[in-house]
């Protein structure tokens, strides 16, 4: 459980349940593979390594999975659009 509105799951069970129309309203599948070495995760998270957001059922099932990175970083106050690709010395 996530939140009151969003949880996450491995059950195939699930999935079997929404194919046959009696599963879940609203549905996210994401598929991959991710690996840590033992406490390289935590680390990445107290080195502020990664920009996290509370979760929000409207950015992502209501929000089109393009537009879902910008809104992401906009409830943080991040204006993607405003980041440049190119690096410098000052």
């Amino acid at each position: 459980r996530i939140t009151d509105q969003i949880g996450i799951t491995t059950s195939r069970d699930i999935l079997q349940a929404t194919a046959d129309g009696q599963g879940l309203t609203h549905l996210l599948v994401a598929l991959g593979y991710a690996g840590w070495g033992p406490g390289q995760l935590e680390r990445e998270l107290v080195e502020n390594a990664w920009l996290s957001t509370p979760a929000d059922f409207d950015l992502l099932f209501r929000t089109p999975s393009e537009q879902r990175w910008l809104a992401a970083a906009a409830l943080l106050g991040i204006d993607l659009n405003l980041l440049s690709a190119d690096a410098g010395h000052a």
